[in-house]
């Protein structure tokens, strides 16, 4: 079959437009996206009736890269937080974004935002690309390649929510996004349950890694963060006054030696 040279033109048009529809109905900016994300470091979500649990893979490239300055998990509000896999650039704007959703939420309601409404916000962000308001430039000109796992606590209990770049977000009970994440969410099918502990999560998220990750597990590939319902008797949880932390290298060290 031979195109002719207005539809081969029209596909090429689509193909390269980040708000135009292909004649089969397709975005393919938001599709390359998608196909982005599967490149980034492999991040796990685990939620618990007690919590949830984000951990991520840090890719040392270097030994003279300290690996303390690669962040991959990061604090919204004292509630929630997020991990992310993709562009690290692209996670940072959205994460400012929601941060100050959050904050402007804060001051106008007196209360905590919810997590379902900080990650709608992220995800209205992520629809704008292209877009100009007033004769103003388009923020951005294409879709942001990055994935998120937003975790956190609030009145309806713990919460994990995936977006991508075309703006969906879903719930989830566990969830894996990036490079190794249909082998992990497999993982994750076989050996999630209801009543899983805080602990145990941290442990299944750990493992889910350990076998996707080229490299061996330690302290210092890995991050690892939890927002928690309440206090817990050992000293690795996080206090009330904080719901949701990122785990120190003497914490995480800990967890990686009792498995």
């Amino acid at each position: 079959m031979f195109l002719t040279r207005s539809e081969y033109a029209l596909i090429v048009f689509a193909d390269r437009g980040v708000n135009t529809f292909s004649p089969e109905g397709r975005l393919f900016q938001v599709e390359y996206a998608i196909e982005a994300i599967k490149l980034g470091s492999t991040t796990v979500g685990v939620r618990t009736p007690d919590g949830v649990v984000l951990a991520v893979e840090k890719r040392v490239q270097s030994p003279l890269l300290e690996s303390s300055s690669i962040e991959k998990i990061m604090e919204i509000d004292t509630h929630l937080g997020c991990a992310m896999s993709g562009l690290t650039a692209d996670a940072r704007t959205m994460i400012d974004h929601a941060r100050v959703t959050a904050q402007n939420h804060a001051f106008t309601y007196d209360e905590k935002i919810k997590v379902e409404s900080v990650t709608q916000a992220v995800c209205d962000l992520a629809l704008r690309f292209g877009e100009s308001v007033h004769d103003e430039e388009a923020m951005m000109s294409r879709p942001f390649g990055v994935a998120l796992l937003i975790a956190g606590v609030d009145e309806l209990g713990p919460q994990l929510y995936h977006t991508d770049p075309s703006g969906t977000f879903m719930r989830y009970n566990a969830k894996a996004i990036g490079s190794g994440s249909e082998a992990a969410q497999s993982e994750l099918q076989d050996k999630w349950h209801k009543q899983m502990t805080l602990l145990e999560a941290q442990k299944l998220t750990l493992r889910v890694l350990k076998q996707v990750m080229e490299e061996k597990l330690d302290h210092h590939n890995v991050q690892l963060a939890q927002a928690c319902v309440s206090l817990h008797s050992s000293r690795i949880f996080v206090t009330p006054q904080k719901g949701f932390a990122i785990l120190d290298e003497v914490q995480l060290k800990e967890i990686i030696d009792a498995m």
